[in-house]
């Protein structure tokens, strides 16, 4: 059975702990916080290889930054996102 990815993010941000944008997630992977990040199919490449630099999973949202950001609830796009505790979610279940 696939998890809904859209409904992990969104339970991830009602119970537990999610940066969202490119600069709070690099830090976040830079202090060794986050656990996982969810990236928009249309990341540039700077950003994404910039992340991908960290031992952390990656899950490519198949959608724009519009469309994760609708995902999450947010009235704003969303390029990236680091989950720094998953809450009640199973998002740490999608990798």
């Amino acid at each position: 059975m696939e998890m809904d990815l859209e409904r992990a993010l969104r339970k991830a941000i009602k119970t537990g702990k999610v940066y969202t944008g490119s600069k709070r997630t690099l830090k976040a992977l830079k202090n060794k916080e986050a656990k996982i990040v969810i990236m928009a199919e249309n990341c540039p490449e700077e950003i994404a290889k910039a992340i991908e630099e960290y031992d952390v999973p990656v899950i490519k949202y198949k959608g724009s930054n519009m469309d994760l950001g609708a995902a999450c609830g947010k009235p704003f796009s969303v390029l990236t996102l680091a989950v720094i505790d998953p809450g009640e979610s199973e998002i740490l279940n999608a990798v």
